[in-house]
């Protein structure tokens, strides 16, 4: 399977799940089109790094994924840059944890923009130019919140739960365009989203970070083992392919199990 001649836009994608599946669409041929915060020395060395490594072009844009009318100028620019844009990835998040009694009504507007509403500004904008090519692949990274959930991740799992569903709408509208939508739930994977939510849940549940790992992270998933963002990337890519022309409206969970429960 070659990618040669796509261009793939990775939402979220400095770091983590979404630098991982940009890397790997990259080493089958795509053009990449990266966004995300961070340190400007360090995105700059992950592009060139992909540049160098893959021969490929890559590009970065700034676009902040809670700002519609920057989603659509990042999805023009890929296009006009690149003369298509053939696969989006909307993989953008944020989490933060609290009862919701507790839970602050910015950081409930924050994560609906950035993990649900992103996907749509960005699947409006590039769905016009896939339909007209009669090709496309649209991946959205969900979660097994998005099939079930936990407690003190009100709007997160809101808000996967509404990827999952905007995914499967997407999909019956695209189908005889030749436009696949299909949505990733990973279970727990080591990342720095994940990492980052550990304080808060400790505070949350009175827990060292050991107990949160076992107790609370690791608990649901039967392997007891993390995810991996490598094989998070090689789903996504295997969803781009010839193979999986026929997969739409899907959602695959990635979660050792826990959703089988």
């Amino acid at each position: 399977m070659t990618l040669k001649t796509r261009t793939a836009l990775v939402t979220g994608s400095t770091s983590g799940i979404g630098l991982a599946i940009a890397r790997a669409f990259a080493a089958e041929g795509a053009n990449i089109v990266l966004n995300g915060f961070g340190k400007p020395e360090e995105i700059e060395q992950a592009r060139t790094a992909i540049e160098s490594e893959f021969g490929v072009r890559a590009l970065y844009s700034g676009a902040d994924m809670s700002k519609p009318a920057e989603i659509g100028a990042m999805v023009r620019d890929a296009q006009e840059c690149f003369g298509s844009l053939d696969v989006l990835v909307n993989n953008a998040g944020i989490q933060f944890v609290s009862p919701i009694e507790e839970f602050p009504t910015e950081k409930w507007e924050q994560i609906i923009a950035i993990n649900l509403s992103s996907a749509f500004h960005a699947m409006h904008a590039a769905i016009p130019g896939m339909k007209a090519r009669g090709w496309g692949r649209i991946i959205n990274t969900a979660s097994a919140h998005s099939l079930v959930a936990s407690p003190f991740k009100s709007a997160y799992v809101a808000a996967k739960h509404g990827i999952a569903g905007l995914t499967k709408t997407a999909a019956l509208e695209l189908a005889p365009h030749k436009v696949t939508v299909n949505c990733i739930s990973p279970g727990y994977v080591w990342t720095p989203l994940v990492e980052a939510q550990i304080p808060d849940t400790m505070k949350a549940r009175n827990l060292t970070k050991e107990q949160v790992i076992e107790e609370v992270l690791l608990k649901a998933q039967p392997t007891k083992e993390f995810v991996t963002v490598d094989q998070v990337a090689a789903l996504a890519v295997f969803l781009c392919s010839d193979a999986a022309s026929q997969i739409t409206g899907a959602n695959i969970p990635m979660d050792g199990g826990w959703t089988a429960q």
